[in-house]
């Protein structure tokens, strides 16, 4: 049997050399040397997208926590600096899902490069904005395509097989994980210089492109041939080069939808179904979860979005202080999703119990948080909140998709997803109004939430016993 590889060349050279195919018969040996070459092209590939990952939380991570600080010093009260941090969740909202759909349209090379150049030029404004209008300005390419990752996981989910999914991934997760715990250093350092914040605005526009640059010169070649090596269907081959995969089916097998006798539809009446579909997983029997995870994904917005803000009011802590705090906390979510395993051992696998338990920690953090005086307890608060939250988002997902039953898929991690961007609106409005109160409010409006969603847990908590679970998958 011909490898792969030798196939592609005697159809790159024509029907003119094929008497020449007997001469270019490989030996055993080169058989063997095939496997271990296809895998030295996957392997470089992934590294790549693990690279754009990295620099694209780097890149993030060096801005956003000085957002608050920011626009703050550009002279705008809290109202309006929340008001101004919820366009970005609005955004994000609206254009997640037809930016996914884009991209399966014109191919995720296209798309990927298109994202990640008007992220760069929204970063440019962003270093250019001496008032709140260009602060504005300078979000709105962001929320558009900022989609970076969410390309690359869809990329990778084109190119490995099913089986090495979710270790391809979460080695990706953990790449640009380590982005997010350099960021906040290099940014805490680089504000503290005169005009820092525009300096570092204008650095993270460079990483943007320079990760443009990356995915340019990518090895897409060696894609598409590991691609057709691991027995993917073609459709996801072309994919990354602009056909649609009705195009490819079209010319190289009958298209889905002639097989089964139905038009194929635009990608507008896609959007619209998964719209629907979202619009009835969240009226489902479902809906205490995803209410669970919305009231929990604002109480840890509500914390972060003012952090930086409030340690320097309350308690004089330097930007360059607190970015080093916030790489600390973020190294401590990273080990903390390590140990999930045993403490799920030593909770005996039952989800909802560990996620009760790190939602009442997170509620008592937060508290806590908001009462003290001293940098020593909120430093402690910080870090056993990036354990609690990093097992909670871990445990509700989990919950999501064990309850979902059947309809555990794309859609359910798609609406869950959703619900986090309707979090990312809400959280900053919600800041703002708490901070003109006082720099404790939001952290205790954070606690409030927490309670409230411990309450609806233990309302709920016969549903999703070991019974219980099973008659919602039947539902």
């Amino acid at each position: 049997m011909e490898p792969g590889g030798r196939r592609g060349l005697a159809s790159a050279w024509g029907p003119a050399s094929a008497p020449r195919k007997p001469r270019q018969e490989p030996g055993p040996g080169a058989e063997a040397r095939a496997p271990g070459a296809s895998a030295v092209r996957a392997r470089r590939f992934l590294l790549c997208l693990y690279l754009v990952g990295f620099l694209d939380l780097f890149g993030v991570s060096m801005v956003v926590p000085l957002l608050s600080l920011h626009v703050k010093s550009l002279g705008a009260s809290p109202t309006v600096a929340g008001i101004v941090g919820s366009s970005y969740g609005i955004l994000q909202l609206f254009s997640s899902t037809l930016v996914g759909c884009w991209s399966d349209v014109v191919g995720r090379r296209s798309s990927l490069l298109v994202c990640i150049l008007f992220s760069a030029l929204g970063y440019l404004i962003l270093g250019a904005s001496t008032n709140v209008f260009l602060f504005v300005l300078a979000r709105v390419p962001v929320g558009i395509f900022k989609h970076t990752l969410s390309i690359s996981r869809a990329l990778l989910s084109d190119l490995v097989a099913e089986k090495e999914r979710p270790l391809v991934i979460g080695q990706f997760n953990a790449a640009s994980g380590v982005g997010f715990i350099l960021g906040p250093m290099v940014g805490g350092y680089l504000t503290e210089l005169d005009g820092g914040f525009y300096l570092t605005a204008f650095i993270c526009f460079s990483v943007f492109i320079l990760n443009a640059g990356l995915v340019w010169l990518f090895p897409w070649r060696d894609a598409e041939l590991t691609s057709t090596e691991k027995g993917l269907p073609v459709g996801k081959n072309p994919a990354l080069w602009g056909k649609t995969d009705c195009e490819v089916q079209e010319a190289a097998a009958p298209c889905q939808s002639r097989t089964s006798g139905k038009p194929a539809r635009p990608p507008w009446v896609e959007v619209a179904s998964t719209l629907r579909d979202m619009k009835s997983l969240i009226f489902s029997e479902m809906w205490d979860i995803f209410m669970v995870r919305l009231l929990m994904a604002v109480a840890a917005m509500l914390y972060y979005s003012n952090f930086v803000v409030g340690l320097q009011e309350r308690f004089g802590v330097r930007p360059r202080a607190a970015g080093y705090l916030i790489s600390y906390s973020s190294a401590l979510g990273a080990l903390a999703g390590l140990a999930l395993g045993p403490i799920l051992r030593l909770y005996r696998h039952d989800g909802h119990t560990v996620l009760l338990h790190s939602s009442a920690l997170t509620s008592v953090l937060l508290l806590l948080h908001a009462a003290t005086h001293t940098v020593a307890v909120a430093v402690l608060c910080a870090s056993l909140l990036a354990v609690s939250t990093a097992v909670g988002r871990t445990c509700i997902t989990d919950l999501q998709l064990a309850a979902g039953g059947a309809q555990a898929s794309g859609t359910v991690i798609g609406v869950g997803q959703s619900v986090t961007a309707v979090g990312r609106i809400v959280a900053p409005l919600l800041s703002g109004v708490a901070q003109e109160v006082s720099p404790c409010g939001p952290p205790s409006l954070g606690a409030v939430l927490a309670l409230v969603a411990i309450f609806i847990m233990s309302v709920n908590r016969p549903r999703y016993g070991r019974g219980g679970r099973d008659k919602l998958k039947s539902e």
